[in-house]
């Protein structure tokens, strides 16, 4: 009994020393300022946006062409292997398969160079963005500071809100920060 009777008074302090600090964490966080932006409409009115896009869409097409092409020429040496494959000697026919499955390789490397999770289009993009994402956070961090705001979300990515009173809103404010005429891109 005596040991039980121990283990109340701890057991009691841990209880109390727990709600004061759930109490103390829910008034900390009801004096958090909380704003919210949209990264998609700010980009989308920024002209060099536009021409990042313009240079992600021209390098895409020029390399999407250069392997349409070695495809179609691929497709070419198949079919006249298929024509052809009853005249060639069972050597030639296994070197021209060869051929053939190495070329198709080669188009897939080439592929998976240009568009694959690390290649190169997601190379020149990250390169080619950056100035762009480093300028936007920049003018948030100056919105933020001007404004008092805590923290400042982005909801055009995967975050999720349920719920959000425009007024929050900070896009514009960041857009102005930029030095974008509002007027101008509506």
């Amino acid at each position: 009994m005596s040991s039980n009777s121990d283990s109340n008074p701890m057991r009691v302090s841990t209880i109390v020393s727990g709600l004061l600090l759930v109490l103390s964490v829910q008034t900390a966080s009801a004096q958090q300022n909380i704003a919210y932006m949209d990264s998609e409409y700010i980009l989308g009115r920024l002209p060099e946006y536009a021409t990042v896009q313009q240079q992600l869409d021209r390098l895409s097409g020029d390399w999407q062409k250069e392997l349409d092409a070695m495809k179609r020429e691929l497709d070419t040496r198949f079919r006249e292997y298929q024509s052809r494959e009853l005249l060639y000697t069972p050597e030639e026919r296994q070197r021209k398969r060869q051929e053939i499955v190495r070329a198709e390789n080669e188009l897939e490397q080439l592929r998976t160079r240009y568009f694959g999770p690390e290649g190169e289009i997601f190379t020149r993009q990250e390169q080619l963005m950056r100035p762009l994402q480093e300028r936007i956070l920049e003018a948030v961090e100056q919105v933020a500071t001007a404004e008092g705001y805590d923290y400042v979300f982005d909801i055009s990515g995967d975050f999720l809100f349920m719920f959000r009173r425009q007024q929050y809103n900070v896009s514009d404010l960041v857009l102005r920060e930029l030095g974008i005429d509002l007027d101008m891109n509506q």
